[in-house]
């Protein structure tokens, strides 16, 4: 730890503190104020990644964060800096993912004081953090009560961020010149020796917690219990980001035991591995509203990806909906939900299970295989028409290797993505920005999930790719190896699928907006391979650079408004199917 003065002592002090808690990452964007913590956290061992622009560094922090399911580091120095942080942190907030926002700031002397680069940063992110702490400012000779407050500090912002609600927390750290390791008599505690020094790094952090478990109560599992046995003829919807681990095989088993099929969500967790059986399905986008009525609901995960799923929950009146959740961060935007259920999701699974079997409708999941079948009957069919867009993700998932990740924006081709990839026993790992569902930063955020999953692939609409270009530059600066698909449509090719579409000629100058780019240049000044593809050409394209170790970019172009009628079309015929 450098000791020079009262910034780097104590920046060391805390940096050197959630090593010990577990941090592995940081994401740091050079200035001048944040230097104190910049150099601590390059001299604690940390795994350090650089970026020129905030707002790539913190959605880089966010897929970092999601992929590994732990709490990344994210620094910057003082002024607008921290205001570029924001997005990122929106889309963290709703994501439930922890990040620990570290922003340096003047010292409270100089804020409204005309002080260059100085901004009210004091709760700037709002309610969208799980936590705020204005940090006192180092002081010389500093206290052992302090230095047990910033050690106790880290420990706080730590399990914060991670429970009982996953987020962001945000510390903003105040400091006086000197910022650099400059030597400064008098400022080192006389207390702070060689001795407790070297212990810093070897003895147990200062502060652990230990989580409860949410166990379900007796009477949460005697209710569903009783629900599923008088209800035959139920079903399981998994929305994004349900529980990993072990809870998808486990509530498969549930629904095999029940007879009640799962909707999966592409984004849920149980669409892709080795628990998929007949019971997953994933082609409902397609085939609802069916005239299938189920009589019980089980509700895991967000919202779904689906506007489909979501119009058929809202027409099930009367029709009790129970939506089990650990975090009861409210996930009904139809309010339909007639019971909440706050406990572990795995818990209850595996307590139900522990029940003797229930009496299921054998006739209940042959009438949605049926319609599961005419869906990807039709989209094999579909997928040799070389301007059906919705081909890509299912060429994409086709070529990736098992427990490979895939990263996908939004707009269009998470929504290709949910309706079109078939559940599938290989594992995947699927991620995509549905906290706020914005285009910002996704490529920033694909780079971050590929930092710990190498080989990862990324595909995004145009659109989505020109608004984070910046974040390229960390295939270079922090050795990313990852393939990009670029679905070029030229411009907002989803609003194709709404109303707006007939109304011209404001919705191609106002909604569309193409821009005429193509991107082998953006490749070629990040030194990254390019190829520009035909769509029937992707597998082979992707599978080229899959077994590459330099990053490449593949661009598709796409005509939105002719895969919109194949869209359409492919609709119409499963709709034929399910009636016949």
């Amino acid at each position: 730890m450098n000791t020079a003065n009262r910034n780097t002592i104590w920046s060391g002090i805390f940096a050197a503190e959630l090593k010990k808690l577990g941090l592995e990452s940081v994401c740091i964007a050079p200035g001048s104020r944040s230097t104190p913590l910049a150099i601590a956290f390059a001299e604690s061992g940390i795994r350090i990644y650089t970026h020129s622009d905030e707002r790539s560094a913190a959605y880089f922090a966010l897929g970092l964060a999601r992929a590994s399911r732990k709490p990344v580091a994210l620094v910057c120095t003082s002024g607008t800096a921290a205001a570029n942080f924001f997005p990122a942190i929106v889309e963290a907030n709703y994501s439930e993912t922890p990040l620990l926002v570290l922003t340096a700031d003047r010292p409270a002397e100089l804020r409204e004081s005309g002080a260059n680069q100085t901004i009210d940063q004091l709760k700037l992110y709002g309610d969208h953090i799980r936590w705020f702490v204005d940090v006192p400012a180092p002081e010389a000779n500093f206290s052992k009560h302090l230095f047990r407050y910033l050690q106790t500090l880290a420990a706080r912002a730590w399990e914060t961020s991670q429970s009982p609600l996953p987020g962001p927390v945000h510390l903003n750290f105040p400091f006086r010149k000197p910022l650099e390791p400059i030597d400064v008599p008098n400022d080192r505690p006389a207390w702070l020796d060689a001795t407790l020094l070297s212990a810093l790094e070897t003895v147990p952090a200062q502060l652990t917690f230990s989580r409860p478990q949410l166990s379900p109560t007796k009477e949460q599992t005697d209710f569903l219990s009783q629900a599923i046995s008088s209800t035959p003829r139920g079903l399981i919807v998994c929305g994004p980001r349900c529980p990993a681990g072990n809870f998808p095989a486990r509530l498969t088993e549930l629904a095999t035991r029940t007879g009640y099929p799962i909707l999966a969500d592409a984004l849920s967790g149980l669409r892709f591995g080795a628990h998929v059986n007949e019971f997953i399905l994933g082609g409902y986008d397609t085939f609802l509203p069916a005239p299938l009525r189920p009589h019980l609901i089980l509700r895991f995960g967000d919202l779904p990806t689906s506007n489909a799923l979501s119009d058929y929950l809202d027409s099930l009146e009367e029709v009790p909906q129970i939506h089990i959740s650990e975090t009861k961060r409210w996930r009904d935007d139809r309010f339909r939900v007639t019971h909440s259920m706050w406990c572990d999701p795995l818990l209850l699974c595996e307590s139900l299970l522990s029940r003797s079997d229930w009496q299921s409708d054998l006739h209940w999941l042959p009438a949605w295989t049926r319609l599961e079948n005419a869906v990807w009957d039709e989209v094999r069919a579909m997928r040799a028409e070389p301007d059906f867009e919705g081909g890509i993700l299912p060429d994409v998932l086709s070529q990736l290797p098992a427990g490979n990740g895939l990263y996908v924006a939004n707009s269009l081709p998470v929504r290709h993505l949910d309706q079109f990839a078939q559940p599938d026993q290989k594992p995947v790992q699927v991620f995509a920005n549905r906290g706020a569902s914005g285009i910002d930063g996704t490529l920033s955020s694909a780079l971050g999930a590929a930092a710990h999953l190498p080989g990862l692939v990324f595909v995004t609409g145009d659109t989505s790719f020109y608004h984070d270009m910046n974040g390229l530059l960390a295939f270079l600066r922090c050795n990313i190896r990852a393939t990009i698909v670029i679905i070029n449509n030229d411009g907002g090719g989803i609003f194709h699928h709404l109303p707006i579409s007939k109304f011209e000629p404001p919705f191609t100058d106002l909604f569309v907006a193409p821009h005429g780019l193509t991107f082998e240049h953006a490749a070629k000044l990040y030194g990254l391979d390019y190829v520009c593809v035909e769509r029937l050409s992707l597998s082979s394209a992707l599978k080229r650079s899959l077994a590459s170790e330099k990053p490449t970019i593949i661009e598709i172009h796409s005509d939105a408004a002719k895969f919109e009628q194949l869209r359409k079309e492919l609709n119409r015929r499963v709709k034929e199917k399910s009636v016949g």
